[in-house]
Formats: structure tokens, sequence, C-alpha cells
């Protein structure tokens, strides 16, 4: 049965319902699907201000452009809500982020209008581009659309496939959501650029009225056309994308289906590398969150009146990335050598309070994940103590400049990794599984994982104390409760710690998920260290574990491909040890989205399969069975 509530809404199944409407039920039809977005996510949860800022540009889109066959690549994909709605989601919508449900993300494989996947910020106008190359080379005919964010043109990548763009002189529309806000607010001059708009009736007038003086050769003619010529690249804040080699058409109000559809139109019939910069505001109709972007970027489930969230809080049990924030501030107090450096993540990493109350110590360099690394480098040059606070997921994009510009130097440079092991909701583009794979084959890192808030705390001292590259990795998600300890103590280099003394398995778990086996290790009377360092190993205590017990079973929350594990199976069969080893981790496949407990669950890694395995492992043991892997 048809909602009334959403008359217009209810009538769209896929684009090409919207091809009959009027300028008016466009009108409309857009208000439904901003009043539908709040009402569904008020419930799930999930992105909200991005999708509430993009709602009229996606109606447009899709009502000018013959998408699937014309091609919109999003960026990041936080805002694509409004497009899901639009390309037949809008029931799925309900069940977005959850496990089984569609993604929050844009995903090939979950539907043709899905053109380019995405996750990690700045990518649509490198996939554009290629799309572009590929369309000319077989000689095909299609629009190639590509969305990007203020935030996302502040990383380098943009402007690598700007310039690519503007040299081939492709047929490319790009278009610029500015909304003055990524999930941190925006930073560096290009953004204080783009934000000086003129309107278009001051530089429409100058070129106007000279012309009407452009009628006599004279040395007035001449100085009064090199100003018109001139004008736009003095006024308009266009100038930078036409010097590369794109038409600049803007900036537009976003928010406006009229003027949308009329410009589009136009650009629609135009050929080659155009640029279309619209101006949006992020929370757009929900005035909660158009006061508070930030906050409302990513939400639990909320009272739409209030913008109260609905999530019962736990009282006094700390997240991992709050330990962080106040180890960070606790230890300013007494040190002032270090400075921190973040990614656009200043809220995500809990470097709010430090800023505040640091400021020359603090640096937020906006998406550009590179030059918080190579930065990160030069301030250990030059004498200071670099902390970069950087999600995992996002450290990927940095890798080069890890292994170039830090490892390589041996510079003192500490990395604090958010988001390590899988994230939940955000997916396979945001899990943090792959870190100890490429960062323990570095030869001069050292790389803790913390089992807890308090050998996490220690950790963080270890990490600044020590003369050199060094990461400390931790998950998403809530601390075990345990009370602080406000300490400057340090761990011993490589040093694990055997928390239970037992008989023939060992467990060697690197990180958080020690506490899922510490009642089956007491239970079966297991040997369990928490190994602490994935690089370097405590190879002393793994030579002693392979004498004296029949199996070693590694865990870890990373991918088993190049882990933690691996890395003692390597240490074991370069010594000709002789013990059986099982290695639990990330499986070598794709981890899709939902809670985390589900996610651990699905993979084999929650409190149960834990239990299950190890009791497989000892019941052979008990038999005295060699286990071939």
């Amino acid at each position: 049965m048809k909602n009334k509530r959403y008359s217009l809404l209810d009538q769209v199944n896929i684009p090409s319902d919207l091809k009959e409407f009027s300028d008016d039920e466009l009108i409309h039809l857009a208000s439904d699907i901003r009043e539908y977005i709040l009402d569904v996510i008020s419930k799930t949860g999930g992105h909200l201000a991005a999708g509430l800022g993009t709602v009229e540009l996606s109606v447009i889109l899709h009502y000018i452009y013959n998408t699937p066959v014309d091609k919109i690549i999003w960026d990041v994909g936080h805002q694509c809500y409004p497009h899901k709605i639009l390309t037949g989601r809008k029931e799925e919508l309900k069940k977005i982020r959850k496990y089984k449900g569609i993604s929050g993300f844009l995903k090939m494989e979950e539907s043709e209008y899905d053109v380019f996947g995405a996750g990690h910020s700045s990518t649509s106008i490198s996939a554009a581009l290629g799309l572009c190359i590929a369309r000319d080379f077989s000689k095909k005919k299609y629009k190639v659309i590509a969305v990007i964010g203020d935030g996302g043109m502040t990383a380098g990548m943009s402007y690598e496939a700007l310039c690519h763009a503007g040299y081939l002189k492709k047929d490319l529309l790009v278009i610029l959501n500015d909304n003055e806000m990524s999930i941190s607010p925006n930073v560096g001059a290009l953004n204080k650029y783009l934000t000086r708009i003129l309107s278009g009736k001051t530089l429409a007038t100058i070129k106007q009225k000279s012309d009407e003086l452009l009628s006599g050769e004279n040395l007035i003619r001449r100085f009064i056309k090199t100003i018109k010529d001139n004008a736009q690249n003095i006024l308009a804040p266009g100038h930078l994308f036409e010097e590369i080699g794109f038409n600049y058409f803007g900036p537009i109000d976003g928010h406006d289906i009229k003027s949308l559809k009329g410009i589009l139109n136009n650009l629609k019939n135009k050929s080659g590398p155009t640029l279309l910069h619209v101006i949006t505001k992020k929370g757009k109709g929900y005035k909660i969150a158009e006061k508070d972007p930030v906050r409302y970027h990513g939400v639990t489930p909320f009272d739409i009146k209030t913008g109260v969230s609905h999530k019962p809080k736990i009282k006094n049990v700390l997240t991992y990335t709050n330990i962080f924030s106040k180890w960070i501030n606790h230890t300013a107090q007494d040190n002032n050598s270090f400075v921190a450096i973040t990614p656009a993540m200043r809220e995500g990493s809990g470097l709010v309070e430090f800023e505040e109350n640091y400021p020359n110590r603090f640096f937020d360099v906006g998406i550009a994940e590179q030059h918080s690394v190579t930065l990160a480098a030069g301030l250990s040059v030059g004498g200071l103590k670099p902390i970069v606070a950087i999600y995992s997921t996002f450290l990927q994009r940095a890798y080069d400049q890890l292994i170039h510009d830090v490892n390589l130097q041996k510079l003192n440079v500490m990395f604090a990794i958010d988001r390590a092991g899988l994230v939940g909701a955000d997916g396979e583009t945001h899990h943090g599984i792959y870190d100890i794979s490429f960062m323990r084959i570095l030869p001069n890192i050292v790389l803790m994982t913390p089992s807890n808030e308090n050998e996490m705390w220690r950790m963080l001292n270890t990490g600044l104390a020590y003369s050199g590259p060094s990461a400390v990795r931790y998950p998403r998600g809530n601390t075990n409760g345990n009370e602080i300890i406000l300490t400057n103590d340090t761990i011993e280099i490589g040093k694990s710690l055997t928390t239970r003394k037992g008989n023939r398995i060992a467990l060697l778990v690197f990180g958080e998920l020690i506490k899922n086996v510490i009642d089956i290790a007491k239970h079966l009377s297991l040997t369990l260290v928490d190994m602490r360092f994935a690089k370097p190993l405590d190879t002393m205590k793994i030579k002693e574990l392979a004498g004296t017990h029949q199996y070693i079973i590694t865990i870890e929350d990373n991918v088993i491909t190049g882990g933690a594990g691996s890395s003692v199976n390597e240490y074991i069969n370069d010594n000709g040890l002789k013990v059986n080893v099982l290695n639990i981790g990330i499986p070598d496949r794709i981890v899709s989205h939902g809670s985390q407990d589900e996610l651990y669950q699905e993979i084999g890694l929650d409190k149960k399969s834990l239990e299950i395995k190890i009791n497989e492992i000892y019941n052979l043991t008990a038999q005295n069975k060699k286990v071939v892997e």
C-alpha cells in the first residue's frame, strides 16, 4: 500500500520515473526524500548530514541524465542515500549498514547505478576520467559525471586527476559540491579560496559595461579590454580550474531545483572538461543537523524532535579513542616536545580537547594522509616528536610515505592507529585489518597491540619514549571498563606478558581479542600469552613455548595472510622448532558490514567460535595426534 505521506516518492522506483515530473513536483519529491531519510535514519542510524545536503543535486542529476547509461560517480559515498533511494533501494534503506543489508557506501555489486565503489575520499575524478578514456576508446556515447566535495578537493589526488583531465580535454563534468564541511571542518588555503564567493551579478556587470565601452581603438579600449579579460581571474573562484583546462561554471545554489535543472540541461550539451561549482548545506532541512553537521555526520538512532540519541550510555566505560585522548592531554602537561597531526579526523581521533589546550602543537592537514606522514617526518628531522593520529584504513593511503620518508630514515615518529580490526557498519572500505601485515615487514618499526586500556596507556608511553618509528594500533569501541592508572611506565620493547601458565596448548594473542579466550584458557588449563608486540616478536617466549607445548595457537584481528601469526610461523620454521601451529585471524576474503559482534561471529573470532576451535585442538592433543595444516 502506498504511503500518502510520500505521495511523489512512492511514484519513483527507478530514475526514468522522474522524467515526466514538473519543476514543482521535483521540489516536492526532494522534500519527500529529505523527510524519508530523516524518518529512516532516526530509527536505524547511519550517515545523515551529508545525504540531506545532496537531495536536490541527486534528483536533478538523475532527472537530466540517462542513468545508468550515463555514469554518475560519487566521491566517498557518505552523501549517497538520496541516490540509493532514487535507484530502487528505498525499502532497503531501512536496513542500511545492517548485517546482510545494503551498504552505507557505493558498491558496484549492489546496483548497476553504483558505477564505482568508494569509501575513501578524492577518488571520483580519477575514476571518472578512466571511464571517459574507456568510453572514447570503445567509441561509445555516454556522459560521465564526477561529484566531489570541497573536503575531497583538499587531497592531492583530486588535482592530479583534474590536471590530467584538462590535458586530455575529455568530455567530463566534475561537480564540486561545496558545503564548506568535510567530517571535520576543512582546513587550508584552498578551502578559503573556494569559500570566497562573489555573486555572478558583479562579474557579469563588469563584463557587460566593458563590452559597451569597447567600441573604439584607443588606449582606453585596450585598458578596459585588459580589465574585462582578467575580471573573472580577479574576482571569481574558477580561475584555478580554468588554468588547468576546465570550463568553470558557478557557484550556484545546490538546493535550487530550477537553477540546477537549467544549468545542467545546458552543460549536458557541452563537451570538454567542465566543472560546475554548487553550494550546498550539510544537514539541509533538519535544523539541528544544520547547526552541528559534525555531530550529525554519522548517527545512532535518535529522536527527530530533540536530536538526542536513543543509544544508552554505558557509565564509566571509555572507548579506546577516549583513552588516547585522555593520554595525550595528560602527557602534554609535562612534555612539550611532541605535536599531534591528524588528516581531517580531529573529532574521530579524540583530538578536540588537545587542539583547544595546545593549538600551536596541533595540525589538522585535511584529507591529505600522504602529507600528514611526510610532514611528521620533517617535524622529526627538526627535533620534535610528532604523533600521527590516523585510522588504520586511512594509513594505507600513505604507505609509500611510511616506508620511504619515515622508516628508511629511522625517524622518530609515532603512529596512533585507531579503528584497527573490524569497524562494523562502515564495512570493507573502513575495516582496519591489514596494518599488521603491511607494517611488520618494515625493518625499523615497533608495532604494539594493546589488550586493554592500561596496556594501551603504557604502550603510548613506550612509543613516545622510543627513538624511532613506532605505532600503537587499537580497536574501535569500548574498553573493558578498568580504572585507568595514570602512569609514566613504559614496556620493555618486544617483551610479551604471560597472563596464565598451563600446558599442552599455548595461546598467543595479539590485541584485545584476548578477552574472548580467558575463560577457555582457565577451563582447559592452557597457557595464555599477551604478545603485546607484533614487531619485534618475543622470540625467546616463542622458543620456550615451542619446547614445552604440543600446540601454539595465534589469535589476531588482522588478516591471517602476512599477519602476526605469520611472523610466528616464520620464526618457528627458520629455527627448526618442532611444534604444531594454528593461525586464527581474519580470513582471506572481503568482510562486509554489520555490527562488530555479528562480523566477528561470522568469521569465527567471537568467544563461542574460538572456544570451539580451541576445544578441537585440545581434544586432538589429548589423543597425541599430529595435526598437519
